[in-house]
């Protein structure tokens, strides 16, 4: 079948508009501190491991070789996010072009990721979520690339890219779900006629291989980790998935992602592109199912955005052209400052609070140096005869990273917390005192380490009223057995 071809690719404009994403990310990537889970792939980079409890091995490795190169500090940690984001950006335009946006639809589409919310959130923080972004526009490029050209040859690199996008997060298999069930309702079908598609399945099973076996070995620990997220998480989840979808990315963006919805389920010279279309109510539907979170969808938000551009410079064109371009840049203006204000470190620490109820995880990168100073002055409180014997352990791995990062006059910090727990426990000499960090007081854990009293609260000067502000740190009189036999019960997966 005899498939349209794409325009020109606006190289210049796109990569200056990709540059000017990394400079920004760059700039700010030093305010604010670590966010917990990077303080975790902090430690997980000294253990490198073909898996861990709670995901694949690519973002710890890639943590490692960005702090290698460039410090460890959150700047040379975050280089690695900041590249993803630029490529990201990159991607979304080849999109575009895939779909027969014109040069200036190509630069819009570019523009629009470059604003949006959810990609400057995760190309500002070292997350799975980051490298996953990525994966999922390739993903998608590729995809599209197999069903405008009918070439069965495209199914190989799709195998390449989902090998490897398994190595970093197992959600890729979600999108590629939905897009196989679309492509069963609305065709062609005749993609999957050809011995190319078990060739693309067997590259990317090759290369997810260790980490499944991985897995396999250890009972399959993020089966565990995605249950709890479920049962935890899952109502909640469901509730605020709607409202998220439309605020995460940015509400400014939802009349652009409209509209290129209807493009592609509408067009008749784009009718090959109708299962993309239809996989992100499909996605929707399974990520509800399943109660989990609601940026599992957003990605393929970003590709009717992609193909949205098109439509939007149209309506540009047409009547009272000048009322709608002053609307238009009016909704760039505040894409831009909303989504910079709630996604990075733009806001004074005193100021951050105002953005936690939409974005969390800002304040989760403030704090960890208060924190590891209350603690330490718990440690000193300990006579110097008992400090041998004695373990610091930590409820969560955000604080056993922040401890180990900072803690620079404690001993090594412990923590059962997801794959801390394997990195490994504590002696069964340790018979000494225990210094226990927790969020909250809770007596079945405590009751593992005998008496505890509470020393100190940690206080990050009225900051920010993040997890941690308030946070317990107990002194215990030590573990009621030996390290050994009590640590299956210390162990945490969510």
């Amino acid at each position: 079948m005899t498939r349209p071809s794409v325009p020109a690719f606006a190289t210049v404009p796109v990569t200056l508009i990709a540059v000017a994403v990394a400079a920004v990310l760059t700039a700010l990537s030093g305010r604010y501190g670590y966010h917990r889970d990077e303080l975790y792939f902090r430690v997980a980079a000294d253990h490198l491991a073909w898996g861990y409890t709670d995901q694949p091995p690519l973002t710890p490795l890639l943590a490692k070789i960005s702090m290698t190169l460039f410090g460890d500090t959150p700047m040379g940690l975050r280089v690695v996010a900041t590249l993803s984001a630029a490529c990201t950006v990159v991607v979304v335009a080849l999109i575009a072009r895939e779909l027969g946006a014109e040069r200036n639809a190509q630069i819009l589409a570019a523009a629009c990721t470059a604003l949006a919310g959810f990609v400057l959130g995760t190309g500002h923080l070292v997350s799975t979520a980051t490298f996953d972004l990525l994966a999922w526009m390739v993903i998608a490029f590729f995809a599209l690339r197999l069903l405008r050209t009918d070439d069965p040859r495209w199914w190989i690199p799709l195998g390449l890219t989902t090998g490897i996008a398994l190595e970093n997060k197992y959600l890729v298999v979600l999108p590629l779900a939905a897009l196989l069930i679309a492509v069963l309702i609305t065709g062609p079908r005749s993609i999957l006629k050809t011995w190319y598609l078990p060739a693309g399945i067997a590259v990317a099973a090759v290369i997810a291989a260790p980490n499944v076996i991985w897995q396999a070995t250890h009972d399959w620990p993020q089966l565990t980790v995605a249950g709890g997220i479920s049962e935890d998480d899952g109502t909640e989840n469901r509730i605020m998935f709607v409202p998220l979808q439309l605020a995460q990315l940015s509400p400014f963006l939802v009349p652009v992602w409209i509209a290129g919805f209807r493009r592609l389920w509408r067009t008749p010279a784009l009718r090959w592109s109708r299962p993309v279309a239809l996989s992100y109510p499909i996605l929707c539907i399974i990520v509800l199912a399943t109660g989990g979170k609601s940026y599992y969808a957003l990605p393929l938000l970003l590709v009717l955005v992609a193909a949205g551009t098109q439509p939007t410079l149209d309506w540009l064109s047409r009547g009272r052209q000048a009322v709608r371009r002053t609307v238009f840049a009016a909704a760039a203006v505040l894409t831009a400052v909303t989504s910079a204000a709630f996604t990075l470190p733009v806001l004074p620490e005193s100021a951050v609070n105002l953005v936690l109820p939409v974005n969390a995880e800002q304040g989760e990168q403030i704090g960890w140096p208060e924190l590891t100073a209350t603690v330490t002055s718990v440690w000193h409180q300990l006579p110097a005869e008992d400090r041998d014997r004695a373990v610091v352990f930590a409820g969560n791995y955000g604080q056993a990273g922040a401890l180990a990062k900072y803690g620079g006059d404690l001993p090594t910090v412990y923590s059962g917390h997801m794959s801390y727990a394997d990195w490994p426990p504590p002696t069964d000499a340790h018979t000494g005192p225990v210094v226990f960090v927790t969020q909250e007081r809770v007596p079945q854990y405590e009751s593992h380490f005998g008496t505890c009293t509470d020393a100190a609260r940690v206080d990050n000067g009225q900051r920010v009223d993040n997890e941690e502000r308030g946070t317990h740190v107990l002194l215990c009189t030590g573990p009621t057995k030996p390290w050994s036999a009590l640590w299956p019960d210390l162990r945490r997966y969510y």
